[in-house]
Protein backbone atom coordinates (compact mmCIF):
# COMPACT_ATOMS: atom_id res chain seq x y z
CA UNK A 1 0.00 0.00 0.00
CA UNK A 2 2.47 2.55 1.32
CA UNK A 3 4.25 1.82 -2.36
CA UNK A 4 1.39 2.62 -4.25
CA UNK A 5 0.61 5.57 -2.50
CA UNK A 6 4.09 6.60 -3.28
CA UNK A 7 3.39 6.33 -6.93
CA UNK A 8 0.70 9.38 -6.91
CA UNK A 9 3.23 11.80 -5.22
CA UNK A 10 4.60 12.90 -9.21
CA UNK A 11 0.68 13.41 -9.80
CA UNK A 12 0.56 16.27 -7.45
CA UNK A 13 2.17 18.28 -10.51
CA UNK A 14 0.23 17.06 -13.50
CA UNK A 15 -0.85 19.00 -15.62
CA UNK A 16 -4.52 17.74 -15.68
CA UNK A 17 -6.68 19.04 -12.63
CA UNK A 18 -8.69 15.60 -12.06
CA UNK A 19 -5.56 13.60 -12.15
CA UNK A 20 -4.23 16.37 -9.97
CA UNK A 21 -7.22 15.87 -7.36
CA UNK A 22 -7.84 12.30 -7.81
CA UNK A 23 -3.96 11.86 -6.67
CA UNK A 24 -4.64 14.11 -3.64
CA UNK A 25 -7.92 13.30 -2.44
CA UNK A 26 -6.23 9.41 -2.15
CA UNK A 27 -3.42 11.02 -0.28
CA UNK A 28 -5.10 13.45 2.33
CA UNK A 29 -6.40 10.23 4.37
CA UNK A 30 -2.63 9.84 5.50
CA UNK A 31 -2.14 13.05 6.35
CA UNK A 32 -3.58 12.93 9.73
CA UNK A 33 -0.99 12.44 13.27
CA UNK A 34 -2.27 8.51 13.39
CA UNK A 35 -2.39 7.92 10.01
CA UNK A 36 -0.89 4.48 9.70
CA UNK A 37 1.12 5.64 5.95
CA UNK A 38 2.21 9.48 7.08
CA UNK A 39 5.79 8.90 6.54
CA UNK A 40 5.44 9.30 2.59
CA UNK A 41 5.18 13.08 3.17
CA UNK A 42 8.47 13.01 4.90
CA UNK A 43 10.64 11.26 2.67
CA UNK A 44 11.85 14.02 0.60
CA UNK A 45 9.77 14.86 -2.48
CA UNK A 46 7.24 13.40 -5.09
CA UNK A 47 9.34 11.74 -8.04
CA UNK A 48 12.56 12.79 -6.08
CA UNK A 49 13.16 15.77 -6.60
CA UNK A 50 14.17 18.61 -4.24
CA UNK A 51 15.06 22.24 -4.67
CA UNK A 52 18.17 23.84 -4.00
CA UNK A 53 17.19 24.58 -0.31
CA UNK A 54 16.09 20.62 0.49
CA UNK A 55 12.93 21.54 0.57
CA UNK A 56 10.75 18.48 0.64
CA UNK A 57 8.96 18.46 -2.96
CA UNK A 58 5.83 17.20 -1.61
CA UNK A 59 5.33 19.75 0.85
CA UNK A 60 6.19 22.51 -1.73
CA UNK A 61 3.70 20.79 -4.19
CA UNK A 62 1.07 20.84 -1.39
CA UNK A 63 2.01 24.83 -0.98
CA UNK A 64 1.46 24.99 -4.30
CA UNK A 65 -1.55 23.46 -4.69
CA UNK A 66 -3.35 25.87 -1.99
CA UNK A 67 -3.61 28.37 -5.19
CA UNK A 68 -5.45 25.31 -7.26
CA UNK A 69 -8.92 25.50 -8.34
CA UNK A 70 -11.48 24.77 -5.10
CA UNK A 71 -11.31 20.76 -4.79
CA UNK A 72 -7.35 20.83 -5.17
CA UNK A 73 -7.03 23.58 -3.20
CA UNK A 74 -9.60 22.54 -0.49
CA UNK A 75 -7.56 18.57 0.19
CA UNK A 76 -3.94 21.15 -0.22
CA UNK A 77 -5.07 22.89 2.82
CA UNK A 78 -6.36 20.04 4.69
CA UNK A 79 -3.40 18.31 4.04
CA UNK A 80 -1.06 20.76 5.03
CA UNK A 81 -3.22 21.48 8.12
CA UNK A 82 -2.76 18.11 9.40
CA UNK A 83 0.97 17.91 8.73
CA UNK A 84 1.50 21.21 10.30
CA UNK A 85 2.05 19.35 14.24
CA UNK A 86 5.38 18.03 12.56
CA UNK A 87 8.38 19.96 13.64
CA UNK A 88 9.87 18.50 10.39
CA UNK A 89 8.30 20.77 8.43
CA UNK A 90 7.80 24.02 10.37
CA UNK A 91 10.79 25.70 8.70
CA UNK A 92 9.65 24.89 5.31
CA UNK A 93 5.57 25.93 6.40
CA UNK A 94 6.85 29.13 7.58
CA UNK A 95 9.09 30.27 4.88
CA UNK A 96 7.87 33.83 4.34
CA UNK A 97 6.53 33.79 0.86
CA UNK A 98 4.16 31.09 1.47
CA UNK A 99 3.10 32.87 5.18
CA UNK A 100 2.56 36.16 2.79
CA UNK A 101 -0.13 33.98 1.00
CA UNK A 102 -1.67 32.37 4.09
CA UNK A 103 -2.31 35.88 5.52
CA UNK A 104 -3.11 37.82 2.07
CA UNK A 105 -5.60 34.75 1.00
CA UNK A 106 -6.87 35.22 4.33
CA UNK A 107 -7.74 38.98 4.62
CA UNK A 108 -9.27 38.74 1.37
CA UNK A 109 -13.12 38.86 1.69
CA UNK A 110 -13.58 36.55 -1.32
CA UNK A 111 -11.66 33.60 -0.58
CA UNK A 112 -13.64 30.50 0.13
CA UNK A 113 -10.95 28.79 1.52
CA UNK A 114 -10.37 31.35 4.35
CA UNK A 115 -10.94 29.27 7.30
CA UNK A 116 -8.64 26.76 6.58
CA UNK A 117 -6.16 28.73 5.65
CA UNK A 118 -6.97 30.38 9.25
CA UNK A 119 -6.38 27.07 10.40
CA UNK A 120 -2.90 26.49 9.39
CA UNK A 121 -1.89 30.29 10.27
CA UNK A 122 -3.09 28.97 14.32
CA UNK A 123 -1.20 25.53 13.33
CA UNK A 124 2.19 27.34 12.26
CA UNK A 125 2.26 30.31 14.75
CA UNK A 126 2.73 27.36 17.39
CA UNK A 127 6.13 27.72 16.23
CA UNK A 128 8.11 31.25 17.80
CA UNK A 129 9.22 31.44 14.28
CA UNK A 130 6.17 31.71 12.48
CA UNK A 131 5.06 34.36 15.39
CA UNK A 132 8.11 36.24 14.70
CA UNK A 133 7.44 36.45 10.70
CA UNK A 134 3.46 37.23 11.40
CA UNK A 135 4.57 39.83 13.67
CA UNK A 136 6.55 42.02 11.55
CA UNK A 137 4.83 41.21 7.71
CA UNK A 138 3.87 43.50 5.08
CA UNK A 139 1.52 42.59 2.58
CA UNK A 140 1.14 44.46 -0.71
CA UNK A 141 -2.28 46.15 -0.94
CA UNK A 142 -4.27 48.57 -3.66
CA UNK A 143 -6.69 50.64 -1.72
CA UNK A 144 -9.96 51.39 -3.28
CA UNK A 145 -13.35 52.28 -1.76
CA UNK A 146 -15.34 50.05 -4.47
CA UNK A 147 -14.00 47.20 -2.99
CA UNK A 148 -15.71 45.48 0.42
CA UNK A 149 -13.34 45.85 2.91
CA UNK A 150 -11.20 49.06 0.88
CA UNK A 151 -8.57 47.39 -0.54
CA UNK A 152 -7.25 44.50 -2.46
CA UNK A 153 -4.84 42.00 -1.17
CA UNK A 154 -2.82 41.36 -4.71
CA UNK A 155 -0.94 38.38 -3.44
CA UNK A 156 -3.93 36.47 -2.62
CA UNK A 157 -4.71 35.69 -6.01
CA UNK A 158 -5.32 31.95 -6.70
CA UNK A 159 -8.10 29.75 -7.72
CA UNK A 160 -10.32 30.15 -5.43
CA UNK A 161 -9.88 33.51 -4.49
CA UNK A 162 -10.03 35.47 -8.52
CA UNK A 163 -9.04 39.19 -8.54
CA UNK A 164 -11.67 41.58 -9.26
CA UNK A 165 -13.28 41.76 -12.15
CA UNK A 166 -12.54 45.42 -12.60
CA UNK A 167 -8.80 45.21 -11.78
CA UNK A 168 -8.17 48.16 -8.93
CA UNK A 169 -6.99 51.08 -9.98
CA UNK A 170 -4.27 52.96 -8.22
CA UNK A 171 -0.68 52.33 -6.68
CA UNK A 172 0.22 49.20 -4.56
CA UNK A 173 1.78 49.07 -1.22
CA UNK A 174 2.88 47.46 2.09
CA UNK A 175 0.69 47.66 4.78
CA UNK A 176 1.32 45.91 7.73
CA UNK A 177 -0.43 42.94 7.93
CA UNK A 178 -1.34 42.33 11.53
CA UNK A 179 -3.96 45.20 12.03
CA UNK A 180 -5.56 43.80 8.34
CA UNK A 181 -5.89 40.61 10.10
CA UNK A 182 -7.67 41.70 13.14
CA UNK A 183 -10.40 43.54 11.04
CA UNK A 184 -10.57 40.31 8.92
CA UNK A 185 -11.51 38.45 12.41
CA UNK A 186 -14.07 41.22 13.66
CA UNK A 187 -15.56 41.26 10.28
CA UNK A 188 -16.20 37.24 9.82
CA UNK A 189 -17.75 37.53 13.38
CA UNK A 190 -20.80 39.35 11.27
CA UNK A 191 -21.37 35.92 9.99
CA UNK A 192 -24.22 34.87 11.78
CA UNK A 193 -26.21 32.39 9.65
CA UNK A 194 -23.32 29.39 9.12
CA UNK A 195 -25.80 27.78 6.51
CA UNK A 196 -26.33 31.03 4.27
CA UNK A 197 -24.69 30.61 0.67
CA UNK A 198 -21.26 31.75 0.45
CA UNK A 199 -22.35 34.22 -3.09
CA UNK A 200 -24.52 36.04 -0.71
CA UNK A 201 -22.03 36.68 1.48
CA UNK A 202 -19.40 39.79 1.95
CA UNK A 203 -16.84 37.63 3.55
CA UNK A 204 -16.65 33.89 2.82
CA UNK A 205 -15.03 32.71 5.93
CA UNK A 206 -15.86 33.60 9.94
CA UNK A 207 -12.52 33.14 10.85
CA UNK A 208 -12.77 31.94 14.09
CA UNK A 209 -8.98 29.99 14.27
CA UNK A 210 -7.47 33.61 13.71
CA UNK A 211 -8.08 34.29 17.52
CA UNK A 212 -5.79 31.30 18.02
CA UNK A 213 -3.50 32.98 15.98
CA UNK A 214 -3.61 36.03 18.09
CA UNK A 215 -3.03 33.72 21.15
CA UNK A 216 -0.11 32.78 19.94
CA UNK A 217 1.25 35.91 18.74
CA UNK A 218 0.72 36.91 22.13
CA UNK A 219 2.30 34.48 24.16
CA UNK A 220 5.33 36.92 22.99
CA UNK A 221 6.56 40.30 24.40
CA UNK A 222 6.69 41.35 20.79
CA UNK A 223 3.05 40.06 20.27
CA UNK A 224 1.94 41.61 23.68
CA UNK A 225 3.23 44.99 22.98
CA UNK A 226 2.14 45.42 19.35
CA UNK A 227 -1.74 44.64 21.01
CA UNK A 228 -1.02 47.21 23.48
CA UNK A 229 0.41 49.85 21.19
CA UNK A 230 -1.91 52.51 19.96
CA UNK A 231 -2.61 52.18 16.23
CA UNK A 232 -4.83 53.76 14.03
CA UNK A 233 -8.08 52.29 13.69
CA UNK A 234 -8.03 51.84 9.82
CA UNK A 235 -4.08 50.96 9.07
CA UNK A 236 -5.14 52.41 5.54
CA UNK A 237 -5.53 55.99 6.90
CA UNK A 238 -2.74 56.82 8.96
CA UNK A 239 -4.81 59.83 10.03
CA UNK A 240 -7.61 57.87 11.48
CA UNK A 241 -8.17 57.84 15.64
CA UNK A 242 -6.30 55.84 17.45
CA UNK A 243 -6.53 52.79 19.49
CA UNK A 244 -5.11 49.61 21.19
CA UNK A 245 -5.48 46.72 18.87
CA UNK A 246 -6.44 44.40 22.01
CA UNK A 247 -9.79 46.51 22.17
CA UNK A 248 -10.96 45.08 18.87
CA UNK A 249 -11.37 41.78 20.27
CA UNK A 250 -12.51 41.87 23.80
CA UNK A 251 -16.23 42.11 22.81
CA UNK A 252 -15.93 37.95 22.17
CA UNK A 253 -15.37 36.59 25.33
CA UNK A 254 -19.04 35.40 25.35
CA UNK A 255 -19.07 34.15 21.50
CA UNK A 256 -21.27 31.03 20.60
CA UNK A 257 -17.95 29.63 18.80
CA UNK A 258 -15.84 27.97 21.89
CA UNK A 259 -12.44 28.06 19.45
CA UNK A 260 -13.13 32.47 18.61
CA UNK A 261 -14.11 33.16 22.68
CA UNK A 262 -11.22 30.92 23.73
CA UNK A 263 -8.60 32.05 21.68
CA UNK A 264 -9.60 36.01 22.84
CA UNK A 265 -9.25 34.60 26.52
CA UNK A 266 -6.31 33.57 26.08
CA UNK A 267 -5.11 36.75 24.03
CA UNK A 268 -6.46 38.96 27.07
CA UNK A 269 -4.53 37.07 29.61
CA UNK A 270 -1.02 36.70 27.20
CA UNK A 271 -1.81 41.10 27.02
CA UNK A 272 -1.93 41.20 31.20
CA UNK A 273 1.64 40.08 31.37
CA UNK A 274 2.57 43.04 30.34
CA UNK A 275 2.09 45.00 33.69
CA UNK A 276 2.72 48.25 32.17
CA UNK A 277 -0.56 47.58 30.40
CA UNK A 278 -3.28 47.56 32.67
CA UNK A 279 -3.77 50.96 33.54
CA UNK A 280 -4.48 50.69 29.33
CA UNK A 281 -6.35 47.28 29.86
CA UNK A 282 -8.81 48.24 32.23
CA UNK A 283 -9.57 52.08 31.89
CA UNK A 284 -12.68 52.42 29.62
CA UNK A 285 -13.28 54.28 26.53
CA UNK A 286 -13.65 57.50 27.96
CA UNK A 287 -10.30 57.42 29.74
CA UNK A 288 -7.13 58.38 27.18
CA UNK A 289 -4.27 56.56 28.42
CA UNK A 290 -0.58 55.50 27.83
CA UNK A 291 1.57 52.57 27.87
CA UNK A 292 5.04 53.54 29.90
CA UNK A 293 7.40 53.98 28.46
CA UNK A 294 5.52 55.10 25.28
CA UNK A 295 3.75 58.66 25.68
CA UNK A 296 0.65 58.13 22.93
CA UNK A 297 -2.71 57.90 24.50
CA UNK A 298 -5.07 55.99 23.22
CA UNK A 299 -8.80 55.22 24.37
CA UNK A 300 -8.58 52.57 27.27
CA UNK A 301 -10.05 49.15 26.25
CA UNK A 302 -12.36 48.80 29.11
CA UNK A 303 -11.73 44.72 29.42
CA UNK A 304 -12.86 44.34 32.95
CA UNK A 305 -16.53 43.39 31.97
CA UNK A 306 -15.66 41.36 29.06
CA UNK A 307 -13.54 38.91 31.61
CA UNK A 308 -16.43 39.09 34.48
CA UNK A 309 -19.19 38.66 32.30
CA UNK A 310 -18.42 34.35 31.45
CA UNK A 311 -17.96 34.18 35.39
CA UNK A 312 -21.52 35.75 36.10
CA UNK A 313 -24.35 33.78 36.91
CA UNK A 314 -27.73 34.76 37.43
CA UNK A 315 -27.19 35.47 41.41
CA UNK A 316 -28.83 39.00 42.24
CA UNK A 317 -26.71 41.21 44.18
CA UNK A 318 -28.18 44.14 46.94
CA UNK A 319 -28.20 47.62 45.37
CA UNK A 320 -25.32 48.89 47.49
CA UNK A 321 -23.26 45.96 45.41
CA UNK A 322 -24.83 46.53 42.28
CA UNK A 323 -23.60 50.16 42.40
CA UNK A 324 -19.94 48.56 42.41
CA UNK A 325 -20.44 46.51 39.22
CA UNK A 326 -20.03 47.83 35.48
CA UNK A 327 -23.04 48.53 33.82
CA UNK A 328 -23.25 45.40 31.64
CA UNK A 329 -23.09 43.58 34.21
CA UNK A 330 -26.08 45.11 36.52
CA UNK A 331 -29.21 43.18 36.63
CA UNK A 332 -27.85 40.10 34.67
CA UNK A 333 -31.38 38.30 33.34
CA UNK A 334 -32.30 35.13 35.22
CA UNK A 335 -31.28 33.00 32.50
CA UNK A 336 -27.44 33.81 32.52
CA UNK A 337 -24.79 31.04 32.59
CA UNK A 338 -21.14 31.01 33.61
CA UNK A 339 -18.83 29.85 30.64
CA UNK A 340 -19.20 26.28 30.57
CA UNK A 341 -15.45 25.24 29.79
CA UNK A 342 -13.53 24.59 32.67
CA UNK A 343 -10.06 26.06 31.19
CA UNK A 344 -11.62 29.36 29.88
CA UNK A 345 -13.18 29.88 33.12
CA UNK A 346 -9.65 28.85 34.90
CA UNK A 347 -7.84 31.49 32.21
CA UNK A 348 -9.99 34.40 32.82
CA UNK A 349 -8.86 33.96 37.07
CA UNK A 350 -5.75 33.65 36.31
CA UNK A 351 -6.02 37.31 34.23
CA UNK A 352 -7.86 38.70 37.51
CA UNK A 353 -4.46 37.43 39.49
CA UNK A 354 -2.24 38.79 36.70
CA UNK A 355 -3.66 42.29 37.03
CA UNK A 356 -3.77 41.97 40.86
CA UNK A 357 0.08 42.71 40.34
CA UNK A 358 0.16 46.63 40.97
CA UNK A 359 -1.54 48.60 43.76
CA UNK A 360 -3.50 50.44 41.12
CA UNK A 361 -4.94 47.04 39.59
CA UNK A 362 -6.01 45.82 42.62
CA UNK A 363 -7.79 49.21 43.69
CA UNK A 364 -9.12 49.07 40.36
CA UNK A 365 -10.84 45.80 40.90
CA UNK A 366 -11.76 46.38 44.43
CA UNK A 367 -14.05 49.66 43.34
CA UNK A 368 -15.70 47.37 39.94
CA UNK A 369 -17.14 44.64 41.84
CA UNK A 370 -14.52 41.40 40.91
CA UNK A 371 -15.19 40.49 45.06
CA UNK A 372 -18.99 40.27 43.81
CA UNK A 373 -18.95 38.27 40.93
CA UNK A 374 -15.89 35.64 41.92
CA UNK A 375 -17.81 35.50 45.14
CA UNK A 376 -20.72 34.11 43.64
CA UNK A 377 -18.63 32.29 41.06
CA UNK A 378 -16.88 30.48 43.72
CA UNK A 379 -20.18 29.23 45.21
CA UNK A 380 -20.93 28.03 42.17
CA UNK A 381 -17.43 26.37 41.22
CA UNK A 382 -17.71 22.41 40.80
CA UNK A 383 -13.71 22.57 40.03
CA UNK A 384 -10.90 22.02 42.79
CA UNK A 385 -8.09 24.03 40.75
CA UNK A 386 -10.66 27.13 40.07
CA UNK A 387 -11.73 27.52 43.25
CA UNK A 388 -8.01 27.52 44.63
CA UNK A 389 -7.58 30.37 42.44
CA UNK A 390 -9.98 32.29 43.29
CA UNK A 391 -9.58 32.27 46.94
CA UNK A 392 -6.04 33.05 46.08
CA UNK A 393 -7.86 36.37 44.04
CA UNK A 394 -9.91 36.92 46.99
CA UNK A 395 -7.19 37.03 49.44
CA UNK A 396 -5.62 39.91 46.85
CA UNK A 397 -8.94 41.99 46.99
CA UNK A 398 -9.93 41.45 50.04
CA UNK A 399 -7.28 41.65 52.29
CA UNK A 400 -5.24 44.83 53.84
CA UNK A 401 -3.03 46.53 51.87
CA UNK A 402 0.56 47.56 53.09
CA UNK A 403 0.86 50.78 54.54
CA UNK A 404 3.52 51.97 52.92
CA UNK A 405 2.60 52.53 48.97
CA UNK A 406 5.17 51.64 46.42
CA UNK A 407 5.73 53.77 43.23
CA UNK A 408 4.40 52.35 40.12
CA UNK A 409 7.49 52.16 38.26
CA UNK A 410 9.44 50.64 40.98
CA UNK A 411 6.03 47.98 41.61
CA UNK A 412 7.06 47.22 37.73
CA UNK A 413 10.72 46.60 37.72
CA UNK A 414 10.28 44.22 40.74
CA UNK A 415 8.19 42.03 39.26
CA UNK A 416 9.49 38.80 37.80
CA UNK A 417 9.88 38.46 33.84
CA UNK A 418 6.41 38.40 32.11
CA UNK A 419 6.73 34.84 30.60
CA UNK A 420 6.14 33.04 34.38
CA UNK A 421 4.64 34.83 36.91
CA UNK A 422 5.26 32.80 40.36
CA UNK A 423 3.49 34.13 43.12
CA UNK A 424 6.22 33.30 45.47
CA UNK A 425 8.15 35.76 43.64
CA UNK A 426 6.00 38.92 45.11
CA UNK A 427 6.15 38.30 48.60
CA UNK A 428 8.80 40.40 49.00
CA UNK A 429 6.97 43.66 47.07
CA UNK A 430 3.48 42.96 48.16
CA UNK A 431 3.47 41.42 51.47
CA UNK A 432 -0.28 40.65 51.39
CA UNK A 433 0.68 37.66 49.36
CA UNK A 434 2.01 36.07 52.40
CA UNK A 435 -1.42 35.76 53.80
CA UNK A 436 -2.34 33.51 50.77
CA UNK A 437 -4.03 30.11 52.57
CA UNK A 438 -3.94 26.68 51.61
CA UNK A 439 -6.95 25.70 49.64
CA UNK A 440 -7.32 21.96 50.41
CA UNK A 441 -7.92 21.12 54.40
CA UNK A 442 -5.49 18.75 55.69
CA UNK A 443 -6.43 14.95 56.21
CA UNK A 444 -4.41 12.42 57.97
CA UNK A 445 -3.26 9.79 54.81
CA UNK A 446 -0.72 6.96 55.03
CA UNK A 447 2.11 5.75 52.23
CA UNK A 448 1.99 6.98 48.69
CA UNK A 449 -1.57 9.49 49.54
CA UNK A 450 0.65 11.24 52.21
CA UNK A 451 3.57 11.58 49.83
CA UNK A 452 1.44 12.89 47.17
CA UNK A 453 -0.11 15.38 49.69
CA UNK A 454 3.31 16.42 51.11
CA UNK A 455 4.03 17.52 47.54
CA UNK A 456 0.97 19.06 46.71
CA UNK A 457 1.25 21.23 49.46
CA UNK A 458 4.45 22.12 48.88
CA UNK A 459 2.96 23.54 45.30
CA UNK A 460 0.75 25.50 46.90
CA UNK A 461 3.28 27.02 49.43
CA UNK A 462 4.55 28.46 46.29
CA UNK A 463 1.83 29.36 44.74
CA UNK A 464 0.27 29.66 41.39
CA UNK A 465 2.78 29.68 38.43
CA UNK A 466 0.52 31.17 35.20
CA UNK A 467 2.40 31.00 31.86
CA UNK A 468 1.67 32.50 29.05
CA UNK A 469 -0.78 30.50 26.13
CA UNK A 470 0.18 29.87 23.01
CA UNK A 471 3.36 29.52 20.96
CA UNK A 472 5.54 26.90 21.86
CA UNK A 473 3.15 25.42 24.82
CA UNK A 474 1.24 22.30 24.69
CA UNK A 475 -1.94 23.66 23.17
CA UNK A 476 -3.92 21.07 20.68
CA UNK A 477 -3.12 21.30 16.95
CA UNK A 478 -6.01 21.35 14.80
CA UNK A 479 -6.54 18.81 12.36
CA UNK A 480 -9.36 18.21 9.76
Amino acid sequence: MEAQLKELLPFLRDKNPQVRQIALSNLVPQTPKDAPYREIFFSGGSGGLKNSKDENGVIRDLKLLCRDQLAVAHDAFRALVNLSDSPMLVSSLSEPSFLTFLVSYTINPQSILADLASMLLSNLTASSTACSTVLSMKVTVIANEKLPNGFYASQSRSGTCAAPVSYPSGEEREVLALPLLLDAFVQGAQLVNEGEDLSKRNRKGNLHFMASVFANLTSSPAGRLFFLTPQPSNILKPSADLEYPLAKVVSFTEHKDRIRRGGVASTIKNCAFHARGHRAMLNTEDVRVCVPPSKVEAPGIGVLPYILLPLAGPEEFDLEDQEKLPESLQFLPPDKTREPDNTLRLTYVETLLLLCHTRWGRDYLRANGVYEIVRAAHEAETVDKISEHVERLVQLIKGEEPSQVMPEEEEYDALPAEDHLDYSKMFDTNPLLKTLPSSEPSRSKNGQEEAEAKEKAEEEEEGPVIEALGADSDEEIVEV
